[in-house]
């Protein structure tokens, strides 16, 4: 996903969403991420079977695949006041990870086509052109990035790369594979980002909810150069971090917490990556963004001294609410308490008996802030699925895409407010 979101027509200052604080204030009520304060610091959770705390995230998987119904019609997912959302484009099987070419087209990435399209806009009129099948037969692509003269697009089961001039529709030959990566099982993405120096990230999630995996690629981001060659172990216990981003000098992940430990534990985290650097899995998790991890007592394995070198997030979100895809806004079109921010989209809880996520937030590095950006995404009930978001880029016109998983396709939110100083 290397791309920086640099929205040159988005955003007013006074058109942003409320913070779930704030909305908590409003109405008198408890949100769910009002209640990630309330939590203890060292929880302490009824403990689940054996065979619970280590099943595979095939369960995940399966409730992530089913299929919405029809969307209403006319339904778009709703921005602050002074934005105008509408369809980028539509008819994808599992839209899922965005990435801008040089040159500006557009390119997507669907695994359960198999393919990895590309959306030109070349008319300007913000809405894909046509959609155009740059590569198939792949086995379900996810990330994408380019470096150099190559497109690199991370399959399951490894890391390939097409040659690619800018304004190319479609791949010339067959993928060069340059990583191999461990077969399905599991968390099945694979997401790819690249440093300015040409440093290639690779992010693999677990086979499991909460277990020790015998494969240390798993769990992990592994660093390797851009020729996929050199590769060793970047960052460790991380769940699955689907989303990668680098930015301001370091490399920055979104992180899926474990399940079966109820509602509101553990919280979903946001996380400034170093090398070496250990995130807790499967032994710890955060509560308190920027404090201490825990240790995790259902799992028990090891002790709580293991917790002592773990990283914690420097963010929180709601638990089980799933952030995906993430990118920062570098542009300077925002207000400037926008300018440093990172979006996510949050895909959204499975396994919760009050949904949480099914939305795009903010995140403010410094401070962990977490506000709403995009929702709509669930029905007026809190129930009724939607859409699932899942990553955000800008498109050359600084328009913002959102991806959408769960209907389909690919939204584009652009101020219309006037003048966004």
């Amino acid at each position: 996903m290397s791309r920086q979101i640099m929205l040159t027509c988005l955003l007013a200052v006074t058109a942003c969403a409320w913070p779930a604080q704030q909305a908590a204030q409003n109405t008198g009520q408890a949100t769910p991420e009002a209640r990630l304060q309330t939590q203890q610091a060292e929880p302490r959770p009824t403990p689940a079977a054996p065979a619970a705390a280590t099943q595979t995230a095939s369960a995940a998987a399966s409730a992530a695949a089913q299929p919405l119904p029809p969307l209403p019609a006319g339904f778009a997912p709703t921005a602050p006041q002074g934005f105008q959302v509408t369809l980028y484009a539509d008819g994808f099987r599992k839209p899922r990870l965005l990435a801008l070419a040089p040159g500006g087209d557009v390119f997507l990435s669907d695994p359960d086509a198999g393919k990895v399209y590309v959306l030109p806009d070349r008319n300007g009129d913000g809405a894909a052109d046509s959609t155009l099948t740059f590569a198939s037969g792949l086995n379900k692509p996810h990330g994408l990035a380019f470096y150099g003269p190559y497109l690199y697009i991370a399959n399951t089961d490894g890391v390939v790369r097409v040659p690619y001039q800018p304004g190319q529709t479609q791949a010339q030959g067959q993928p060069e594979k340059i990583v191999d990566l461990p077969p399905e099982g599991g968390h099945w993405t694979r997401t790819i980002e690249f440093s300015p120096e040409g440093q290639l990230f690779v992010s693999v999630g677990s086979t499991c909810n909460v277990c020790e995996e015998k494969d240390e690629r798993h769990a992990a981001v592994w660093v390797y150069g851009a020729d996929g060659k050199n590769g060793r172990p970047y960052a460790t216990g991380l769940r699955n971090a689907v989303g990668l981003e680098w930015h301001d000098g370091a490399l920055w992940a979104t992180n899926n917490g474990r399940d079966q430990l109820g509602d509101d534990l553990p919280p979903e985290g946001f996380y400034r990556l170093k090398d070496g650097g250990f995130y807790g899995w499967p032994y710890c998790y955060t509560v308190g963004a920027g404090q201490p991890q825990v240790w995790d007592r259902d799992f028990g394995r090891r002790d709580a001294a293991v917790c002592q070198s773990a990283v914690p997030a420097f963010a929180l979100t709601t638990a089980h609410s799933a952030p995906l895809g993430l990118g920062f806004y570098t542009g300077t079109a925002f207000p400037a308490k926008y300018r440093g921010l990172m979006f996510a989209g949050l895909h959204g809880s499975w396994n919760r008996s009050e949904k949480s996520g099914y939305k795009v937030v903010t995140v403010n590095p410094e401070t962990g802030e977490v506000q709403d950006f995009l929702t709509g995404f669930l029905g007026p009930d809190g129930q009724t699925v939607e859409g699932r978001p899942v990553d955000v880029a800008a498109a050359q016109d600084g328009a913002l895409l959102v991806t959408d998983d769960g209907a389909g396709k690919v939204w584009r939110v652009a101020w219309e407010g006037g003048s966004s100083q």
